[in-house]
C-alpha cells in the first residue's frame, strides 16, 4: 500500500495504469500475447521476465513509442490510445529505456530540452539538470556533448530527463545496469520518495535482489504471456528464478586458478585524453597471466573506456612498449594485429560498437572473424549461418534466426550472442566489459560460466564491470580504477566490498602508503629486537 495514501483511499482510486489483453506480433515472434497488467497510484511494480519475454516491447507500448495489434490501455480509470511518446509525457508517463535515446552531437542539456515543454529556456534546463543531479548524487556536466559519456553517464543522463517531467507514472527498464551499489542505494530513496508522493513506478530489472527489495507487486511475464502476479518481498531469490525461467540458476564451478605465462603486460600506460572531457590514464601497470581471471572495478566515467580503446587497439597512441600481448610490443597495433595474436574484445555499447545495427547475425560475425572470407574476399555465407545458429544455439540467444538484423534482438540476447561471438573463437586472451549487463539471471549464469571455462582451457580473462557481486564470483584477482589511475591488485581472499568502495574513490594512495609505513616500522622494530 502506499503510505501516503489512506487504506480506503487508494482502495477507491481507479488504478494508475490497467492493461488489458495487449498483443504484439512481429514477423518473426509474437513479443506480448495478450497481456493483462494492474498498477495502482504509488505502487512499485516490478515486471519480470528473461530475455526476449516481451518486457521491453510491453513498455514502449504504455510509453506510445510502439502500438498494439490488440488490446486496451486505461489510465487513471480513462482509455486512452496513446499514439507517441509526446502524449504520453502529456499524460505523465515518463520513461528511462534500456537503450539510450540521445543524440551524440548535442549536450546533456539538448538532449533533455528536446523531450520537455517548450516553454522553459535551455538556460532554465541546464540549472534544473544541476539542481536534480545534485540532489539526487547523479553527478553530471550539463554541457557535455553526449559523446563524450560513458554509458553509465548516459544512463544518469536518461533518469535526470525522466525526473524532470515529475511523472505520474515512472518507467524504468534496467536502470541500474551500470550503477554503483551506492548509486542503486540513492535511487532506490528516490524512488521511494516519488511513490510515496503518489507517483507509481513500473521497474524492469534481472537484478532479483534489487526487485525484492524495493518492489511492492510483481508480473511475471514469459515467452510473451504473463505466468503469475506475486509480492516479490516475499519471495526468494530461487523462488523468483523459477517464476520466471521455470528453474534456478546453476552454481558456479569456480576452481582455484592455475596460472601460466604473460599475456597482457601494461607498463606505466599513460595517454592524454583525446576530447576536453574524457579522462587521461596515468602510469597504469597491470599484468594478466593465462588461466586467471583479473577484474577491474570502478564508477562509471573513471577511464575504463580509455583503458577499453587502447587495449582493443582502438587507441594505438600509447608507446608500443607501454602494452604487451604475448609476450610482444602491441602499443601501436591495430585491432585486427591484436586478434591475430588472440585477443577477443566485448565492448560495452552492444549496438555501433558490438554489432552493426541493421545486418544479420551472421554477417555481423565478420567484424572480429575472418575464417568465412575465401580467397578473393569472397563470403561463404553458408559458413557464416552455420556459425552464428551453433552461437545462437549454445546460448541460448532468443532470435529469429542467422538472419535476423542484431536490432531486433533484445539487449539480453544480444549481449549473449556478441559474447558468445567472441567465446566461440577460442581467444588466448579476452576482454569483456559489463558482460551481463541487462542480460536475465540464467543468462548471467551460463556468460559466467562460460568465462571460467575459458579461463580453465588456458586463457586469460580480463572482466571490466561495475558489478562487483559479478567480480567477486568469477575473478581471482581484483583491480580499481579510479581517475585514470589503476589500484594494485587484490586476491579474493583480500578484497572485500567496503574495501572495493572506497578504492573506487582513489583512497588506496593513503592505504597502501600506511601499510608501507606498518611494514617499515615493524621491519625497524625486528632489528632493534635483533640488535638487543
Amino acid at each position: 500500500m502506499n503510505p501516503s495514501l489512506p487504506d480506503a483511499a487508494q482502495a477507491s482510486a481507479p488504478p494508475r495504469l490497467q492493461l488489458t489483453g495487449i498483443t504484439k506480433r512481429y514477423p518473426a515472434v509474437v513479443a506480448n500475447d495478450g497481456i493483462s497488467l494492474t498498477v495502482l497510484p504509488g505502487q512499485v511494480h516490478a515486471v519480470l521476465g528473461e530475455n526476449g519475454a516481451g518486457k521491453s516491447t510491453l513498455m514502449k507500448i504504455i510509453y506510445g513509442a510502439t502500438r498494439p495489434d490488440a488490446g486496451s490501455v486505461h489510465f487513471d480509470g480513462r482509455p486512452v490510445s496513446v499514439k507517441n511518446p509526446q502524449e504520453a509525457r502529456e499524460l505523465g508517463i515518463a520513461m528511462v529505456f534500456q537503450h539510450f535515446s540521445l543524440f551524440d552531437t548535442l549536450t546533456v542539456a539538448e538532449n533533455v530540452w528536446l523531450g520537455l515543454d517548450k516553454s522553459q529556456t535551455l538556460a532554465d534546463v541546464t540549472r534544473r539538470i544541476s539542481e536534480k543531479a545534485a540532489e539526487y548524487g547523479l553527478a553530471i556536466d550539463p554541457l557535455r556533448p553526449v559523446h563524450t559519456l560513458s554509458v553509465g553517464e548516459m544512463q544518469r543522463v536518461e533518469i535526470i530527463r525522466a525526473l524532470l517531467t515529475n511523472p505520474r507514472l515512472l518507467i524504468l527498464d534496467e536502470p541500474t545496469s551500470v550503477l554503483t551499489p551506492q548509486a542503486v542505494d540513492k535511487l532506490f530513496v528516490v524512488l521511494r520518495q516519488l511513490a510515496s508522493e503518489g507517483c507509481s513506478i513500473l521497474y524492469i530489472s534481472h537484478k532479483l535482489h534489487e526487485i525484492r527489495e524495493l518492489c511492492t507487486a510483481c508480473t511475471v511475464v514469459r515467452s510473451g504471456k504473463v505466468t503469475g502476479v506475486c509480492d516479490p518481498s516475499q519471495e526468494s531469490n530461487a523462488s523468483l528464478s523459477r517464476l520466471m525461467i521455470g528453474a534456478e540458476p546453476p552454481a558456479l564451478d569456480h576452481r582455484p586458478a592455475r596460472t601460466g605465462e604473460v599475456l597482457l603486460n601494461l607498463r606505466g600506460l599513460s595517454l592524454p585524453t583525446q576530447d576536453p572531457f574524457g579522462v587521461p590514464l596515468v602510469s597504469i601497470d597491470l599484468e594478466l597471466r593465462a588461466g586467471e581471471v583479473l577484474g577491474i572495478a570502478g564508477i562509471s566515467g573513471n577511464g575504463q573506456k580509455e583503458l577499453l580503446y587502447a587495449l582493443s587497439g582502438e587507441d594505438t597512441r600509447a608507446q608500443a612498449d607501454m602494452v604487451e600481448l604475448a609476450g610482444r610490443p602491441a602499443g601501436r597495433m591495430t585491432p585486427r594485429q591484436r586478434r591475430a595474436l588472440g585477443l577477443h574484445f566485448v565492448p560495452e555499447e552492444r549496438l555501433g560498437r558490438g554489432a552493426v545495427p541493421t545486418m544479420g547475425l551472421a554477417h555481423n560475425l565478420l567484424l572480429t572473424r575472418s575464417n568465412a572470407v575465401a580467397a578473393g574476399g569472397w563470403l561463404r555465407v553458408g559458413q557464416l549461418r552455420a556459425q552464428a545458429a551453433d552461437i545462437i544455439e549454445r546460448f541460448k540467444v532468443k532470435a529469429g534466426g542467422p538472419d535476423a538484423p542484431a536490432k531486433s534482438l533484445s539487449g539480453g540476447n544480444l549481449q549473449k550472442f556478441i559474447v558468445g561471438r567472441e567465446i566461440d573463437a577460442a581467444p588466448r586472451l579476452f576482454i569483456v566489459s559489463q558482460p551481463t549487463w541487462g542480460v536475465d539471471v540464467g543468462a548471467a549464469a551460463q556468460i559466467r560460466g562460460e568465462i571460467l571455462k575459458l579461463r580453465d582451457a588456458g586463457c586469460a580473462v580480463l572482466v571490466v564491470s561495475e558489478e562487483l557481486d559479478e567480480l567477486f564470483e568469477i575473478c581471482d584477482r581484483l583491480q580499481v580504477l579510479a581517475k585514470g589511475r589503476l589500484s594494485p591488485a587484490l586476491t579474493r581472499s583480500q578484497a572485500s566490498v567496503e574495501l572495493v568502495g572506497e578504492w573506487m574513490s582513489g583512497l588506496w594512495h593513503e592505504q597502501v602508503q600506511q601499510h608501507l609505513e606498518q611494514q617499515a616500522q615493524q621491519s625497524r622494530q625486528e632489528g632493534q629486537h635483533a640488535q638487543a
